[in-house]
């Protein structure tokens, strides 16, 4: 393949070796490649259609026309409003059938607001447990970790806490495997969001503070681009951390990693991007320790891989800048929030549908949620 498409005039990209891109006087044409199957994009129709030809004279190709379905994802297309959505609507109401959840009440928030969940609601007798590993929780946190993965960001944080249990579930922890399905049949026609228009890369980074029984802080980042996220990511921190302002560290670092990247990929495919990129960081203190060290004595023990954030911004790579916490959109992949910046940090990542009428919570006599994601 790759013989095949230098050959045409492709050059390979070097985030990464699947992804082959040209320019050809104004226009520019992108061909990415998993495994047996290849997607071509570009800003000309009559080219793309000239390159598929030159392609088909190398090997024997099957053209199934414009992506509609790419790994179980929906792709639209909205001409009128140069917008392309990515969602998951026919696979959320199939899981949602198939775990008997197809009537199912929706409500306004996957987790409930100031909950945690730990190994103390798992159960305590051995007849308890037995009975539980009968009811299909792998199963089900199977099916929505794709779908976190793929189009829900908004499940991530708690899909990954649910994951902790799969050895020892409770009662509640399956009660908040429900609980995420009735969010989804609420938000089923949530699709991921990107607009025609440019918009520069976005990058927001966050930690939870160490809240869980492991004492190891979540990080959290999420990149967006016209309007809609395009990496996004959530992991248990390798070490425990002295303080929240080690923990914000930390999760900069990697965000960092991530930043590096995408802007290399989307360098070599768009235009290049400016020699320094931000990232939005919550934690004055730790903007403060990564620009000027002034805190070595308290941060000696800290491995020195993640003092690699301090040579990026001395370089000028990157440009670290505080944004206040009620706007920190990658909040919401790190910990369980209210109602209404559920919304706002849905939208925040792009998640958006038509405003057909409201969602309601559930519980006993809660009111409706206004959920509006449009």
């Amino acid at each position: 393949m790759h013989t095949a498409v230098t050959d045409l005039g492709f050059q390979v990209t070097g985030a990464d070796p699947r992804v082959f891109v040209t320019h050809i006087k104004k226009h520019i044409l992108v061909l990415t490649v998993y495994v047996d199957d290849c997607t071509m994009t570009g800003s000309s129709p009559k080219l793309i259609a000239v390159y598929k030809g030159k392609l088909h004279e190398w090997y024997a190709l099957t053209d199934l026309g414009p992506v509609s379905w790419l790994l179980g994802i929906q792709v639209t297309h909205d001409r009128e409003m140069w917008a392309i959505s990515l969602s998951q609507e026919a696979y959320i109401k199939t899981i949602i059938a198939r775990f008997v959840l197809a009537n199912a009440k929706p409500y306004s928030t996957p987790m409930v607001p100031s909950t945690s969940y730990s190994k103390d609601n798992s159960p305590a007798s051995v007849n308890d447990a037995a009975r539980m590993h009968k009811v299909p929780y792998r199963e089900a946190i199977g099916s929505l970790m794709y779908t976190s993965v793929a189009t829900r960001p908004d499940i991530t944080f708690v899909v990954s806490t649910l994951l902790q249990f799969l050895e020892n579930l409770g009662k509640a922890h399956w009660q908040v495997v429900k609980r995420v399905f009735h969010y989804l049949a609420g938000t089923h026609t949530v699709a991921l969001t990107y607009r025609g228009e440019w918009e520069d890369l976005h990058r927001y980074t966050d930690t939870d503070g160490a809240s869980q029984d492991h004492c190891r802080a979540i990080s959290g980042y999420a990149f967006i681009m016209d309007g809609g996220t395009i990496s996004w990511s959530l992991q248990k921190q390798e070490l425990v951390t002295l303080s929240t302002v080690e923990v914000e560290y930390v999760a900069v670092t990697h965000a960092t990693k991530e930043c590096i990247w995408l802007c290399r990929l989307t360098g070599d495919i768009l235009l290049p991007l400016p020699e320094s990129t931000t990232l939005h960081c919550d934690n004055q203190a730790a903007l403060k320790l990564v620009q000027d060290d002034n805190y070595h004595t308290r941060t000696k023990h800290i491995d020195i891989r993640y003092h690699f954030i301090q040579d990026v911004v001395k370089q000028g790579y990157i440009k670290l800048q505080y944004c206040p916490t009620d706007d920190m959109t990658a909040d919401i992949l790190t910990k369980v929030l209210p109602r209404w910046k559920v919304s706002q940090h849905a939208l925040g990542l792009g998640l958006h549908r038509p405003c057909r009428g409201v969602l309601e919570s559930g519980g006993s006599g809660a009111p409706a949620d206004e959920v509006e994601m449009c």
